[in-house]
C-alpha cells in the first residue's frame, strides 16, 4: 500500500468546513501527485456517490470516495479537522477523512487493500492512533500498516486464530455453565451448546468501504455476543461465495446492502435481517439480536413457491432503507412501488394508442376488432391493430399499480390480492384512486395474516393456498361492498373539475405540475405529477383537460436535461469535462422526454441546478396549458409532436423553458466562478506575483 498513500496526501489540520470544500482540498493533494488528471470531473463523480448514501459513520469518519475515469491509480488521502465536518453520520461530524479515489478499472490486488483499510476503521485503536498523531508522515504510515497502532498485534492473533471470514466468540463454549444453577451440588455433565450461527453478506453501490467496514462491524459485534459468523463481501473485486454448508448450518441470515444481492436463493427458507449497508456498520449487534429473535419465533424468508408462513423479513422496499423508517417515508416507497411498476404499461400502451391515432385518425376507436378483420395491405387495419393492442396494455395499469403496491408492502403474498383489488377498481369504475386503495389495503391485509401463529405443519401451503385465498376474499369484499362505490364516485368528481378547468386556473396547474416534474428529476415527486397525468388519459376516451396535462408534464419534463445540453455549449468554461461529456448526452435524452438525464449536474451542484430547472419547467408547464396543447401518448418527447395539438406553440413552451433555466444556470455559475477567483486571490494583495508561493488558499464550495 506504500504507493497508494504518503505524508503528501495527509493534511492534519483540515480547515474545510463543509464536505464538498473537505473533498476538493483532499482532492488537490491528489492532483498535485497525479493521481486525479482532472480535478473537476473527478469532484463530480465524488458528489454523484455522495448524492447515492452519505458516507459518514458513527465515530467521528467520514469516507468520501468513487470510482472515476479520472483516477489514475489506487489513492487515498487522510484529513483531520478540529472543528468537525457533517458527512450524514447520526452522531455527528467526522473529524478523520478519508478520500478513498479508485481507478474505472482498479484491479483486485489494489482493492483488497482499500477494502482491508476499510476494515481497519471499524478498530479504536487505530482511529485513536490517527487522532493523537502530530507528524503527516507517521500518519501515513499508520494508514500503510507499517506503524501498528496499539491493540492490533491482539486484533492479529485473535484473527488468525478465529480464521480469515469467520469469528467465533471465546466465550461460546462457556455459554452453557454461565447459566447453570448455583448450588453447591455437583452438576451433571453436558455437551456445550453450539454457538448460534449467522451467515451474512455485505455490498454498497461503490463496493470499496461500507462494503468491507460493515462485515467487519458485523464481525467485532458476534466475537461480543457470543455468535459464529461468516460474512460474504460482495465488494468492487468480486465476492467469493459462501460454502453451501455453511449456508445449510446456519441458523440465520443477515443481508446489509444498498445494491442488489448477487445469488440471493441461496437464503430462502431462513430468518433473516435485511437492511442497508450503514446499519450493518452503525449497529451491528441490533441486527445480530433481531436475527436471533427472529429465529427464537421461527420466522423465516418464503423459498421457492413453498415458503414459511410468518415471513417478518423486510419487503422490496424496505430493504432499500433504514429500519425504523416513519409512516410516511415507507408509505411513498409502497405507492412508488406500484408506480415503476406501472409506467412501462403506460408508456407501452400509451405510444401504441397514439400510433393508431397517428395513421388512422381519432375515429380508430370505432374500429372492428382485428380477430373480425384484418387486411394486410390496408393502413387502417394496422391502425387498429395498435389501437387495440394498447388498449389492452392499458386495461392493465390499475391492477398493475395496485398488485405492486401490495407487493412492496407484503412481497410476493401480496401481488393476489393486489392484482384482484385493482381489476375490481376497474369494473366498479374507481379509476386510478381505486387502484391506490386496493393496494394498499391487500398488502395490509396480507400482513395481518402472516402475524397468525400457525402449525409448522400448515406453513408449506400458506404461501400459495392460504393467504391469497384469505386476502383475495377480504379485499374483494371491501371493494364490492364498502369502499368501491364511494371511491368512484370520488373519482368522477375530479375528473369533473379537471374538465372544468380554464384560464387562470388550467394555467396555475400547468405551472404547478410543471415545478413537480423537475423537482427531484424522476423521482417520487416527479413520479407525482406523471401518474396524475397519466391517470387522465389511461381511459378509451380521454377529456381534452387530461390531454393537456399529459402535454404540460412532458413539456416540462424535458425542459432540465435540454437546458443542462444548451448550457454546457453556450458556457462551456462553466463545466468540467465530465460534465460537457454528459451534456452530449442530455440531447438525446431530453429529446425523448428522460428528464433523469439532468441528474448528474444536479448531482454536482444541486443548489443552482435544480432552482434554475423548476422555474423553467413552471414556465413550460404554464405556457403548454396557456396555449392549448393536447397530448394522447404518456411518453416520446419531440418523437410524438404529430400527435400533439398545437405543436408549434408547444415547441415554443418547451424552448421558453429550456432558455430559463439554461440563462438562469449560466448566471449562477458565474457569480461562483467570481466568488471562488474572488476569495482564492489574497485579499491584501494587489498584485498576484507577490503572492507567497505555494501558499494555500480557500477555496469557495
Amino acid at each position: 500500500m506504500s504507493d497508494m498513500t504518503g505524508a503528501d496526501l495527509v493534511d492534519l489540520d483540515l480547515s474545510a468546513d463543509t464536505k464538498e470544500a473537505a473533498a476538493r482540498a483532499l482532492a488537490e493533494r491528489m492532483a498535485a501527485r497525479g493521481r486525479v488528471t482532472d480535478l473537476e470531473g473527478f469532484l463530480a463523480d465524488v458528489a454523484a456517490r455522495e448524492a447515492q448514501l452519505p458516507t459518514g459513520l458513527d465515530g467521528g469518519i467520514g469516507i468520501p470516495h468513487c470510482r472515476s475515469e479520472h483516477v489514475t491509480a489506487p489513492t487515498l488521502a487522510f484529513g483531520r479537522s478540529a472543528r468537525g465536518i457533517d458527512f450524514g453520520a447520526a452522531d455527528g461530524p467526522a473529524d478523520l477523512v478519508f478520500l478513498i479515489a479508485a481507478p474505472a478499472g482498479a484491479d483486485d490486488a489494489h482493492l483488497t487493500i482499500l477494502s482491508s483499510l476499510a476494515r481497519q476503521l471499524m478498530n479504536a485503536e487505530f482511529t485513536d492512533a490517527l487522532r493523537a498523531v502530530a507528524d503527516p508522515a507517521r500518519a501515513a504510515a499508520l494508514i500503510r500498516g507499517e506503524e501498528p497502532a496499539a491493540g492490533d498485534e491482539d486484533s492479529a492473533e485473535r484473527a488468525s486464530a478465529d480464521g480469515e471470514d469467520s469469528v467465533v466468540a471465546p466465550a461460546a463454549a462457556s455459554a452453557v455453565a454461565a447459566t447453570a444453577p448455583a448450588t453447591g451440588e455437583p452438576q451433571p455433565s453436558a455437551a456445550p451448546e453450539p454457538p448460534f450461527r449467522i451467515v451474512a453478506v455485505t455490498s454498497c453501490p461503490t463496493g470499496i468501504a461500507h462494503t468491507y467496514m460493515a462485515a467487519e462491524s458485523l464481525e467485532n459485534a458476534a466475537r461480543e455476543a457470543g455468535v459464529e459468523i461468516v460474512v460474504e463481501t460482495q465488494g468492487s473485486a468480486g465476492f467469493e461465495r459462501l460454502d453451501p454448508e455453511v449456508i445449510a448450518a446456519a441458523d440465520g441470515v443477515i443481508l446489509a446492502h444498498d445494491v442488489p444481492v448477487r445469488e440471493k436463493d441461496r437464503f430462502a427458507g431462513k430468518p433473516t435481517v435485511d437492511t442497508g449497508v450503514k446499519a450493518a456498520v452503525n449497529r451491528p449487534g441490533e441486527l445480530i439480536g433481531e436475527v436471533r429473535a427472529k429465529a427464537a419465533r421461527g420466522e423465516a424468508t418464503a423459498g421457492g413457491a413453498a415458503g414459511s408462513a410468518g415471513t417478518a423479513a423486510a419487503t422490496p422496499v424496505e430493504r432499500g432503507g433504514e429500519p425504523g423508517e416513519g409512516y410516511g417515508t415507507r408509505l411513498r416507497k409502497w405507492l412508488m412501488s406500484g408506480v415503476s411498476y406501472m409506467v412501462p404499461f403506460v408508456a407501452a400502451g400509451g405510444l401504441l394508442i397514439a400510433l393508431g391515432f397517428a395513421i388512422g385518425g381519432y375515429e380508430i376507436d370505432k374500429a372492428p376488432s382485428v380477430t373480425d378483420h384484418f387486411a394486410w395491405a390496408q393502413a387502417d387495419s394496422w391502425a387498429a391493430l395498435f389501437f387495440q393492442i394498447g388498449g389492452v396494455a392499458f386495461a392493465f395499469l390499475v391492477p398493475v399499480l395496485a398488485g405492486y403496491i401490495a407487493y412492496g408492502m407484503a412481497d410476493r403474498p401480496g401481488l393476489v390480492p393486489g392484482f384482484v383489488g385493482g381489476s375490481i377498481a376497474l369494473t366498479v369504475n374507481a379509476g386510478f384512486l381505486g387502484g391506490l386503495a386496493a393496494g394498499l389495503i391487500s398488502g395490509a391485509v396480507v400482513l395481518a395474516v402472516q402475524r397468525v401463529r400457525i402449525p409448522k405443519a400448515l406453513r408449506g401451503i400458506m404461501p400459495v393456498v392460504v393467504i391469497p385465498l384469505i386476502s383475495a376474499a377480504v379485499v374483494g369484499f371491501l371493494m364490492f361492498v364498502v369502499i368501491g362505490k364511494p371511491i368512484a364516485s370520488a373519482q368522477e368528481a375530479m375528473t369533473d373539475w379537471l374538465d372544468g378547468l380554464s384560464g387562470a386556473n388550467a394555467v396555475l396547474l400547468g405551472a404547478l405540475l410543471g415545478l413537480m416534474m423537475c423537482f427531484d428529476l424522476g423521482g417520487p415527486v416527479n413520479k407525482v405529477a406523471y401518474t396524475f397525468a397519466t391517470a387522465g388519459i389511461a381511459v378509451s376516451d380521454p377529456s381534452d383537460s387530461a390531454m393537456k396535462i399529459m402535454a404540460a408534464v412532458m413539456a416540462a419534463g424535458m425542459v432540465p436535461p435540454l437546458a443542462m445540453a444548451l448550457a454546457t455549449t453556450v458556457r462551456a468554461r462553466l463545466f468540467n469535462a465530465a460534465e460537457r461529456e454528459n451534456g452530449k448526452a442530455a440531447w438525446v435524452l431530453g429529446a425523448s422526454f428522460i428528464s433523469e438525464g439532468a441528474i448528474p449536474f444536479a448531482a454536482a451542484d444541486p443548489l443552482r441546478v435544480i432552482p434554475s430547472s423548476m422555474v423553467g419547467g413552471a414556465v413550460t408547464g404554464a405556457l403548454s396549458m396557456a396555449f392549448d396543447a393536447t397530448l394522447r401518448a404518456p411518453h416520446g418527447g419531440i418523437f410524438v409532436v404529430p400527435l400533439i395539438g398545437n405543436p408549434l406553440l408547444y415547441l415554443v413552451a418547451v424552448a421558453a423553458g429550456v432558455c430559463v433555466t439554461t440563462a438562469l444556470v449560466v448566471v449562477l455559475k458565474g457569480l461562483r466562478k467570481q466568488a471562488r477567483d474572488s476569495v482564492t486571490r489574497d485579499p491584501g494583495d494587489a498584485d498576484p506575483s507577490t503572492r507567497t508561493p505555494g501558499a494555500k488558499q480557500p477555496v469557495s464550495a
